[in-house]
């Protein structure tokens, strides 16, 4: 059973993606035994939604009426300082997990580095910009553009099962919290 694999056309490309949803698994259970489960994770989690929500709901209420009074937009100010410093909160307790992550991450790509070494994994159905080929190419020998590496794979992989397997479990960002990360970039209409 094991040759039949072997021999099988696209063996090493599946391999890699197996590995790769294998990977983003362990990473979500790792994140929900260092964050999830955790009861501050969750009243951050819901301090944010209840945020963003007051903060939608004022914003509408002031663009029905012709001019905001000052009152009104100094309280959407103090709302959006508590949902900006929320999730700011929430990005540094996210982080002490990342290490960790990082971590797993690394020794898996060191051990398909080894594993495929030189080895095209997957052939692209295009040929990708010279940018990309750089990356698509990496290590491979031989002058084919449309040959694809295990790193270039791999990264693909990892990014988009990992994404869609936080959606599917209810590990996403909140809303109010989508973006923001632990540098905020400033807002143009307050800095003017």
């Amino acid at each position: 059973m094991t040759s039949l694999f072997s021999t099988f056309k696209y063996s090493d490309g599946l391999t890699v993606v197996g590995i790769s949803f294998c990977t983003a698994v362990v990473c979500e259970a790792i994140s929900w035994l260092l964050i999830y489960r955790t009861t501050s994770y969750k009243s951050l989690k819901s301090s944010i939604d209840k945020a963003s929500k007051k903060l939608e709901t004022m914003k509408t209420d002031s663009t029905v009426a012709a001019a905001p009074k000052k009152s009104k937009t100094k309280k959407i100010d103090r709302v959006e300082t508590s949902l900006k410093e929320s999730s700011r909160d929430l990005s540094l307790f996210k982080f002490k997990s990342g290490g960790v992550v990082a971590l797993v991450l690394f020794v898996v790509f060191g051990f398909l580095n080894n594993l495929f070494e030189g080895k095209a994994v997957a052939k692209l159905p295009f040929v990708p910009a010279r940018i990309v080929q750089k990356m698509s190419h990496r290590g491979l020998q031989g002058d084919d553009p449309t040959d694809c590496s295990m790193a270039f794979l791999y990264f693909l992989c990892s990014i988009s099962i990992r994404t869609n397997l936080q959606k599917f479990l209810g590990f996403a960002p909140p809303r109010g919290a989508a973006g923001a990360g632990l540098f905020q970039i400033p807002d143009a209409a307050k800095t003017n």
